[in-house]
C-alpha cells in the first residue's frame, strides 16, 4: 500500500490510499480510501507507518538540555572578524585576545561590570552562546583584568592600523571631547571637573574622541577629569602626526576646543596641518560692531565669506541658520520667564507682612541663585534695596543678543581651492557624527558609564574596548540601515536640502519608514538595539535523544525571513 497523489485539473490533488497487487501476471492498482481530507500531519504518519517507520511522538524521542542565543552573537562576531579587528589586535591567536574579542562583543550585546560579563559565560550560567564560542566559557574576572593590560598595550598599533584604513593625506580628521561620570575615588583620573552628564560634584574622566571624514572612530584618548579642553588638542595633533605619519590633515574642532591660543601656539607653527572651527559668540559681535559681517547681508543669503585684518591667510564663513534663531529665540524666552517667575517669588518675600525678607546680603544671595541656575544675569537690570528689591528686563541687552540669533561664523585655514565654501560648512557639520557617537558609547548602546575600574590602565582599555565596540556598531549601521529607523537615502535628502546651512532633512524613505513603521517590503522597522535583540531569539539547542541517553547533538533555530536578510546584509553564517 502506498499513498499517491493524483492532480485534479483545476482543483486540489486528490490524495488516495492506494494497494498494488498482481493479476494473470498484470501488475494492477486499486483505491481503498480518499485521503483528501485528512489533515498533512496524518497523512504523513500513515506514509511513516507504509513504509515501516517506528513512530514516536516528539517529546518522547528527544529533549532539549539547553538553549542558548545564538542569533546576535553571530552577527557581531562576524562583523567583527569581517572587519579583520582579531588580526589588527594580533595576528597570533592567544586567550588574551579572545578574551577582548568577547569583551568587545559582550559590550554590544549586553553591557555589564567585568565580573557580570565572566559569569554571563559560564557553563552554568550562561546567558548566550559568546563564551561558548569564543572558548571563554571558563574565564574568570581576573582574566578579563589581565586580558585588558595586554589590550591596552596594543592601543598604539590598533589605532594606527584604523588610521591607515580610514584617513588620507590631506583628510578631515573630526575630533570632540566630552565626560563620564566615576563610581569610586581612588582612580588618580577620576577628578572633579565641568561635568557634562550633569552629575554635580562627583569625580569624572574625560575623553576624547577621534573619528574620519563620516564619523568612524580611529582612536581615542583618555584624560583626567579635570582637564581643560584645548589642552586636549596638543596629543591629538602628535598621533595625527606622529604616530598615524600623515604630513597633511585638517582637524576639525568646536570653538572650545580650538580656541585662539591653541590655533596660535600649537596649529600653525605644525606645517601641513589646517584646522575649520567656529568663533566665539563675543569674537562675533566684534565683527558685527567693527563692520567686517552686515548683518543685512542675511537677508538676501544665509552664507557669505568674509576676510578680517585680524585673520590673516585665514577664510572666515558666517552663516545664518533661520530655524535656529527661532529656536534660540525660544529658549532664551522661556529662560527669561522661569528666572521672572523666582525672581518675583523673592520680590514677594520683600513685601510680605510677616517677617520680610530684608537686608541686601540675604537679598543678594538668593538672586545669585536664580541667575546662576538659568545663566540669564546679563539680561536682567536688578535694584536691591535693605528694604526692598526690583528688576526688569534689560531690553538693549536681549536686543544685542537676539540680533545674532542663528548666526555662526566658521574659521579656516583650508584656501578655497583645497575645500570650497560649502564643503568647509559640510566639514564643521560633520562634528554631529562624533556627538552621536558620545550618545551611543554614553548611553543608547554601549554604556560606557559608569565607571568602577581603580586602576588608570584598566580606565583607558575600558574605554578602547567601548570606542571599539562602536566601530563593529557603526560599520554593522552602515549595512543595516534598510532594515533600521536609520536613514539609508542620505543622497536623495542631501540634494532636496535647501541650503547647506538649513537644517538635515531625512529622506522621504526614512520619514516613510518612521511614519509607517515599516519598509518599502513590508517588513517592520527596528533599531539597531530592538534588531539585535530579534536575532538573539535564535537559539543554539543541545539535544539529547531519550533512547540513546549518550547521545546528543546542537541544533540552530531556523531563521525568520527577516533575521536571515539581516544576516545577509552582515554577510555572516550562523556556522561560524
Amino acid at each position: 500500500m502506498y499513498i499517491a497523489t493524483i492532480p485534479n485539473r483545476s482543483s486540489p490533488p486528490a490524495i488516495l490510499l492506494r494497494e498494488s497487487y498482481r493479476q494473470d501476471g498484470t501488475v494492477k492498482t486499486r483505491t481503498l480510501a480518499n485521503l483528501t481530507h485528512w489533515p498533512p500531519a496524518q497523512r504523513e504518519a500513515l506514509r511513516r507507518v507504509l513504509r515501516g517507520d517506528t513512530l514516536v511522538a516528539p517529546e518522547d524521542a528527544f529533549e532539549i538540555i539547553r538553549s542558548l542565543p545564538h542569533g546576535h552573537v553571530v552577527a557581531v562576531l562576524g562583523t567583527l572578524r569581517r572587519l579583520g579587528l582579531e588580526a589588527i589586535m594580533s595576528a597570533k591567536k592567544s586567550q588574551q585576545r579572545d578574551l577582548v574579542v568577547a569583551m568587545i562583543v559582550a559590550r554590544l550585546l549586553d553591557p555589564r561590570s567585568k565580573l557580570a560579563t565572566a559569569r554571563s559565560w559560564n557553563p552554568d550560567t550562561a546567558l548566550t552562546s559568546l563564551g561558548q564560542t569564543l572558548g571563554v566559557a571558563s574565564a574568570e574576572a581576573r582574566a578579563l583584568y589581565h586580558a585588558m593590560d595586554w589590550f591596552l598595550r596594543r592601543q598604539p598599533q590598533i589605532e594606527t592600523a584604523l588610521a591607515t584604513r580610514h584617513l588620507r593625506e590631506g583628510t578631515l580628521a573630526l575630533y570632540d571631547l566630552t565626560s563620564t561620570y566615576f563610581e569610586g575615588h581612588t582612580c588618580p583620573l577620576a577628578q572633579l571637573g565641568h561635568s557634562r552628564d550633569g552629575k554635580k560634584g562627583q569625580v569624572q574622566i574625560v575623553f576624547g574622541l577621534v573619528c574620519n571624514a563620516v564619523g568612524c572612530p580611529v582612536a581615542v584618548e583618555v584624560f583626567e577629569g579635570n582637564t581643560g579642553d584645548p589642552t586636549t588638542v596638543a596629543p591629538v595633533i602628535n598621533k595625527l602626526r606622529q604616530r598615524f605619519a600623515l604630513r597633511r590633515v585638517v582637524l576639525v574642532g568646536d570653538r572650545g576646543l580650538l580656541t585662539d591660543a591653541r590655533i596660535r601656539e600649537e596649529l600653525k607653527p605644525v606645517e601641513g596641518l589646517a584646522w575649520i572651527t567656529a568663533l566665539r559668540h563675543s569674537t562675533i559681535r566684534t565683527l558685527v560692531d567693527s563692520g567686517v559681517l552686515d548683518l543685512a547681508c542675511f537677508a538676501r543669503t544665509d552664507l557669505v565669506e568674509l576676510t578680517a585684518a585680524a585673520y590673516p591667510d585665514e577664510r572666515l564663513i558666517a552663516c545664518c541658520n533661520a530655524a535656529l534663531a527661532q529656536e534660540r529665540a525660544r529658549k532664551r524666552e522661556a529662560l527669561l520667564q522661569a528666572t521672572e517667575r523666582e525672581l518675583e517669588m523673592i520680590r514677594q518675600a520683600t513685601l510680605r507682612a510677616k517677617r520680610p525678607l530684608r537686608g541686601q546680603g540675604n537679598m543678594a544671595l538668593r538672586v545669585g541663585k536664580v541667575v546662576n541656575r538659568f545663566k540669564m544675569s546679563k539680561h536682567f537690570v536688578l535694584d536691591m534695596t535693605d528694604e526692598g528689591f526690583q528688576y526688569r528686563r534689560n531690553l538693549q541687552s536681549i536686543a544685542a543678543e537676539t540680533a545674532l540669533d542663528g548666526v555662526y561664523v566658521l574659521r579656516t585655514s583650508v584656501p578655497a581651492e583645497a575645500l570650497d565654501t560649502v564643503s568647509t560648512v559640510c566639514a564643521y557639520k560633520s562634528l554631529a557624527t562624533v556627538e552621536r557617537a558620545f550618545r551611543s558609547l554614553k548611553t543608547v548602546d554601549l554604556h560606557v558609564r559608569p565607571i568602577g575600574h581603580r586602576l588608570a590602565d584598566r580606565v583607558r582599555a575600558h574605554v578602547l574596548l567601548c570606542m571599539l565596540a562602536y566601530y563593529v556598531e557603526w560599520h554593522m549601521r552602515q549595512v543595516l540601515a534598510p532594515m533600521l529607523f536609520d536613514d539609508d537615502d542620505k543622497a536623495t535628502a542631501e540634494a532636496q536640502r535647501a541650503s547647506v546651512v538649513a537644517p538635515a532633512q531625512r529622506s522621504p524613505r526614512a520619514r516613510r519608514k518612521a511614519q509607517t513603521q515599516q519598509t518599502d517590503d513590508g517588513s517592520p522597522v527596528h533599531s539597531f538595539q530592538t534588531l539585535v535583540h530579534d536575532l538573539g531569539t535564535i537559539t543554539k539547542n543541545q539535544i539529547r535523544f531519550v533512547h540513546s541517553p549518550l547521545e546528543t547533538t546542537e541544533m540552530l533555530t531556523k531563521p525568520t525571513p527577516l533575521q536571515q536578510r539581516a544576516l545577509d546584509l552582515l554577510q555572516v553564517s550562523l556556522k561560524l
